[in-house]
């Protein structure tokens, strides 16, 4: 069997997903592997078969999208090249995080593909959406369709939603209580973070910074350039993660019993969505439309946090059982 497997790669949880799916797919066929997108700061283990530029959403530093470095980084022709150069009839089964060229190659062609990613979620009525009008919301719906859909959510809102793939080195940490407090908010700049942690002088920040390539200290504020096994190391002895409004750092910190604090990006459906799900569990959100913060850390850093989340070890099953219904 032939598998061809297209990963998004802006931010890092889709990369990091794949890392834990990748082995399991090799246990049915030969994988292909394929990427699009440039803000990644992970890598996968095995080797891309296809690097492709895609269409990636660039982090500004205020907290949203830039975006106009997002407008200039789109490059249609090529999108359609690329399309039209994927080999998609050499694959028994096509599976989709998220990835739009292979996505849209094969909606073209008519051929089926299984999105498989956090974003199939939505395709639920189900999942819990803020009111919006916002375009966004179109961008979610269209930017990888795909003929059948395996979602990944904080709960198992429908039949075809599961609940979030750990990573294996996060399952197996062992984790403790430092005191300190983890930051990890790509589409901030630094310049604008730190004047705002420092305001809460009562506890020490390690900041994980997309914009610093040198680590430093500034009072009660050390940064650092994004590294994954010094961030794990971090997440595992830290008080609580204060991040933005993704979807597997959030569910890494719940997962290992850790307070939580979301700052979903401005102009970002997605994570206004994952903010809005957190937020029905009880858990704090700092909204773009927050003017001040700092009560709202504050107040996060003094109050404990009880929260139970139950996120099985299923993503074997879920790869076996996809294989089986889709791969032709």
């Amino acid at each position: 069997m032939k598998i061809l497997y297209a990963i998004q790669g802006t931010g890092n949880g889709h990369i990091s997903r794949a890392r834990e799916i990748v082995p399991l797919l090799q246990r049915y066929g030969a994988v292909d592997l394929l990427i699009s997108g440039t803000q990644a700061d992970v890598k996968l283990a095995q080797e891309v078969k296809y690097q492709l530029h895609g269409f990636s959403f660039i982090f500004g530093k205020k907290g949203g999208v830039n975006h106009y470095q997002t407008w200039r980084s789109m490059d249609l022709p090529r999108f359609v090249k690329d399309m039209r150069h994927i080999p998609l009839k050499d694959y028994n089964l096509i599976l989709n995080d998220f990835e739009p060229v292979s996505a849209w190659a094969c909606k073209m062609k008519g051929i089926e593909s299984v999105g498989l990613s956090h974003q199939a979620s939505f395709q639920s009525a189900k999942v819990p959406k803020p009111k919006s009008i916002d375009w966004a919301q179109l961008v979610l719906k269209y930017y990888a369709p795909a003929t059948h859909y395996v979602g990944f959510h904080f709960d198992r809102y429908d039949d075809f939603i599961y609940t979030p793939v750990i990573r294996s080195e996060i399952r197996n940490m062992q984790t403790s209580n430092l005191g300190h407090y983890t930051v990890y908010l790509p589409a901030i700049d630094d310049q604008y973070l730190l004047p705002l942690l420092k305001q809460v002088p009562q506890v020490k920040w390690e900041v994980f910074s997309k914009h610093s390539r040198q680590s430093y200290t500034d009072g009660n504020v050390w940064v650092r350039a994004i590294n994954n096994e010094q961030f794990n190391e971090s997440l595992a002895s830290c008080e609580g993660l204060f991040t933005g409004g993704g979807f597997e750092g959030p569910a890494e910190a719940l997962y290992l019993g850790k307070k939580l604090l979301v700052a979903p990006m401005k102009f970002q459906y997605e994570q206004q969505c994952n903010a809005f799900a957190l937020k029905q569990f009880g858990l704090p959100v700092v909204w773009g439309s927050n003017r001040n913060w700092v009560p709202v850390i504050t107040d996060w850093v003094e109050r404990p946090q009880e929260h139970r989340f139950h996120f099985p070890d299923e993503t074997a099953a879920v790869i076996d059982k996809v294989v089986k219904q889709f791969a032709r």
